[in-house]
């Protein structure tokens, strides 16, 4: 990716985390919720924003179903945020490659204890 494709893709990991955390008045949006990553299309028009939720399955079924919900909301606030000709489309995915490494480290730490 070009330098300008890393500074719109850093500006959104930035302004997306900003707006779900402080600018979604869902009472299910809450905890810890970070922007782990953003896939940008060629031509900027489409974004794949990834989620990381600290929290049990039926927690992070609620707070996708919300973020997915407050998708318009979200995209008309980050082109109020970040100067683009065409504000991206936002697709929202759960991230869960830190649980899948937590999950690796805990039966490493196993191992090498001899309790596996």
């Amino acid at each position: 990716m070009n330098t300008r494709g890393e500074k719109i893709k850093k500006a959104l990991i930035k302004e997306i985390s900003d707006i779900i955390q402080k600018g979604i008045k869902d009472p299910r949006i809450e905890g810890i919720i970070s922007v782990t990553d953003v896939d940008l299309s060629v031509d900027y028009r489409h974004a794949k924003v990834y989620i990381s939720i600290y929290g049990d399955e039926e927690k992070k079924e609620n707070i996708m179903e919300a973020i997915e919900e407050s998708s318009s909301v979200i995209r008309k606030e980050v082109g109020k945020r970040i100067r683009l000709r065409h504000v991206p489309e936002l697709r929202f995915y759960l991230d869960e490659s830190l649980e899948k490494g937590k999950r690796i480290t805990d039966l490493i730490d196993k191992i090498s204890r001899g309790e596996l």
